[in-house]
């Protein structure tokens, strides 16, 4: 699995940028904007082009081909841009140069993160690939821990360092993977299967339409959370910049210790059991959030939350996958970053909007309420197979 960790290299790179624009580059836009929805709106940019241009560089990548292999053109072209415009985020001189640089640097990072995780069942024998996504998740988790932890003290110094921190970790990253991996010598040779066509309306059917509602509202919950998170401890609680960013490393650290416990807990019990048991864990939590008088209990929720994330975002892929058969992986995979995106596009603004009638004080209400929409519909996943459970 030597391989499998280098590779992962790559992925925590992408989530330590990820973690960090989401943490800090509303900071720079709430510097000219005065509604919290359009900040929310803006911060959604890099889902479109999740929901549009990825799907089309990955189907791209599966024909390309070069000396360098499929995948490692889109790496060699996308990091080096999005190193550049990623350092160039905080020297933006107005509002224009701002969004300027936020969508270059989303348009170069589209163009390298589907092949990324291409490289991954490319070079991972079927049997071994599961453990080797455990591995990745684990690595992009302690990148968004790096990104509140140190890039909050980073940032508390000097605004520009932590982005610049990132820029220096892309480019070690695409040197790390292009020196370890060599495509054409490490992919995996296989025949391609004739495979039926797919029938959507098939596909379709009632335990998923209802699958795919519960992650619609179980990521409109947590994206909107984690996009205007900061803003609410900023404005709500009194906190510094840097100390409501810190606070999110604690769901992200308990989210990256309780993955593989998460897991273990599906295989023994049953994913919907431990997804029905984080949804109602995640909704108390986010009620009791209400009420917090202090950064020790605010903190500590939100490392309890982290616990009952990871009993909801680690089975929940595998559980949609389950749903139907070995034919239909690929379409219900693109269904589940289908509505998980369409759900971070149309989160932030929703609940910033939310947040401009209201105040800042309804951020946690609403998510609780979503995450009850979750819970209405897993409960109604019904007639799955036993063994798939």
């Amino acid at each position: 699995m030597k391989k499998t960790w280098l590779l992962g290299v790559g992925f925590f790179s992408i989530s330590l940028g990820w973690a960090l624009y989401n943490g800090f580059v509303p900071y720079f836009l709430n510097d000219y904007l005065s509604s919290t929805a359009l900040i929310g709106f803006l911060m959604t940019i890099d889902n479109y082009f999740a929901l549009f241009l990825q799907p089309y560089i990955g189907n791209r990548s599966d024909r390309t081909n070069t000396r360098f292999g499929r995948r490692m053109p889109y790496l060699l072209i996308g990091i080096p841009f999005a190193a550049i415009f990623y350092g160039l985020i905080p020297f933006h001189t107005s509002l224009l140069t701002l969004i300027l640089f936020m969508v270059c640097m989303n348009v170069s990072m589209a163009i390298f993160r589907s092949p990324t995780i291409a490289l991954m069942p490319d070079i991972t024998p079927e049997e071994k690939r599961t453990k080797a996504n455990g591995i990745i998740n684990f690595m992009g988790g302690c990148g968004g821990i790096l990104a509140f932890s140190i890039g909050s003290y980073l940032f508390g110094i000097e605004e520009s360092l932590p982005f610049l921190a990132v820029s220096a970790t892309l480019i070690i990253a695409l040197v790390v993977v292009f020196k370890n991996i060599q495509e054409k010598e490490d992919s995996i040779p296989f025949i391609a299967p004739v495979k039926p066509k797919i029938n959507y309306k098939a596909e379709l059917n009632n335990p998923t339409v209802f699958l795919l509602a519960a992650i619609f509202f179980w990521f409109m919950a947590i994206q909107g959370m984690e996009a205007l998170f900061t803003l609410y401890g900023v404005n709500e609680l009194g906190l510094s910049k840097s100390a409501s960013a810190f606070s999110l490393a604690f769901f992200s650290l308990s989210f990256v210790l309780s993955a593989i416990p998460s897991g273990i807990l599906g295989a023994k019990f049953g994913k919907k059991r431990i997804i029905l048991f984080g949804i109602v864990g995640l909704f108390f939590v986010f009620l009791l959030l209400n009420w917090v008088q202090s950064v020790f209990s605010l903190r500590s929720l939100l490392s309890v939350g982290g616990m009952f994330w990871a009993c909801i975002n680690i089975n929940s892929y595998p559980y949609i996958v389950s749903l139907g058969d070995e034919h239909s992986f690929g379409t219900r995979t693109g269904l589940y970053y289908f509505v998980s995106s369409l759900a971070a596009i149309i989160s932030p603004p929703t609940l910033g909007l939310l947040i401009d009638i209201f105040g800042f004080g309804i951020l946690f209400n609403a998510t609780a309420g979503s995450m009850l929409f979750a819970l209405i519909c897993m409960w109604r996943v019904r007639n799955v197979p036993s063994p798939k459970t």
